[in-house]
């Protein structure tokens, strides 16, 4: 008797909701499980977790800050894995976004600049940046044949230590890691700054960035179900030699595909300097692009399923701000991804139990 992993010809339509139900409950059980063995009431860290995220009076103004750039990152690697080109990159392309925009703000235009033009420059600033970013690995898996897994990562680094490199050096106030504020024409609208006409908006940081997420998600949706490119995706990423059988341009569409999943991690960089930290600084993002993966896989590349998976996870790092050990949000996400990825594999696969034919005695034998 053996043990075989085969795929499964026929996936039932519910099988991939029932696997991402079925992985979050086991991921929470999981994580209930070390929150006692550390010490911790897993109802009570959960509960609090909840209700500092989702439950309280500004939940939503203060989650919808930190789900902005998840939805607008994991919009970018759901491009890439569309085709299944894994870009494990998009943290990178969302630091080389941010430095785009900071440039922008502070030394390329004159902050009396006004506001509608600022933050259109900003915006095409951050999203090149970030495309040419993802660019680099796409031409050297087209070209090359390079593992974008391995390119896109490492020039994560590379793209953290070159923003240190201004935050200390040319672009420093006072040397601290940081730089000089923006200015007032290149922050983005908050809700808060309606709130002497709706008083009910007052203290509400949720800023415009999150309708760059709703608009880019919107227009996915779009193009992968009714666009040619769309389709010329689904079937690069199912069957790569059909699709070059059937005349389309693979390196082209790699290339094509990287650049605008950096760009869309540009765009989340972007967001989240015009929208609420207002000055480019040393670790500014606490993994976007890292976490952006797994919204998008509990997301099933879904376009509008990555919003509200971005939520979500916004909510979980507003609760990481105030529960106490602050590793504990993070602990969860990697439970979770580890379980979604496990239960993505038993939907794409089964596991068949094959027993050994009898051995009957031959002929000389007898």
């Amino acid at each position: 008797m053996r043990v075989k992993i085969e795929p499964r010809l026929d996936v039932p339509r519910w099988m991939p909701f029932a696997s991402i139900f079925g992985a979050l409950v086991v991921a929470l059980l999981l994580g209930a499980i070390l929150l006692a063995y550390g010490g911790l009431d897993p109802v009570t860290a959960y509960w609090q977790m909840l209700r500092v995220g989702f439950l309280e009076p500004y939940s939503f103004s203060d989650t919808m800050v930190k789900a902005t750039p998840l939805i607008l990152a994991g919009l970018g690697v759901a491009v890439a894995f569309k085709m299944r080109l894994w870009n494990i990159g998009a943290e990178g392309q969302l630091f080389l976004g941010a430095w785009a925009t900071a440039g922008v703000a502070l030394f390329w235009l004159p902050p009396t600049t006004p506001k509608p033009i600022m933050l259109a420059v900003m915006t095409l600033a951050g999203f090149v940046a970030g495309a040419v970013w993802g660019a680099i690995p796409g031409v050297l898996k087209a070209k090359l044949g390079v593992n974008e897994i391995i390119s896109s990562l490492m020039l994560t680094y590379v793209a953290i230590q070159y923003n240190n490199y201004f935050v200390y050096g040319p672009w420093a106030a006072g040397g601290f890691g940081l730089t000089a504020p923006f200015p007032k024409t290149a922050w983005f609208p908050r809700l808060t700054d309606y709130g002497n006409a709706i008083p009910a908006l007052r203290g509400l940081t949720a800023h415009m960035g999150i309708v760059y997420g709703i608009i880019a998600a919107v227009v996915l949706y779009v193009i992968f179900k009714y666009s040619k490119w769309g389709y010329e995706l689904k079937v690069i990423g199912d069957n790569p030699n059909a699709a070059r059988y059937a005349g389309m341009n693979l390196s082209r569409n790699i290339i094509l595909t990287m650049v605008i999943s950096g760009g869309l991690a540009g765009l989340a960089g972007m967001s989240e300097l015009a929208g609420a930290v207002h000055r480019l600084q040393e670790n500014f993002s606490p993994g976007y692009g890292f976490t952006a993966i797994i919204v998008a896989w509990l997301g099933r590349l879904n376009p509008l399923g990555i919003i509200i998976v971005g939520y979500l996870f916004g909510g979980l790092l507003v609760a990481g701000d105030v529960i106490q050990p602050a590793g504990i949000p993070l602990m969860i996400q990697g439970i979770i991804l580890f379980c979604v990825i496990s239960a993505d594999t038993f939907t794409r696969y089964r596991i068949r139990i094959v027993r050994a034919a009898p051995v009957t005695a031959t002929a000389a034998e007898v």
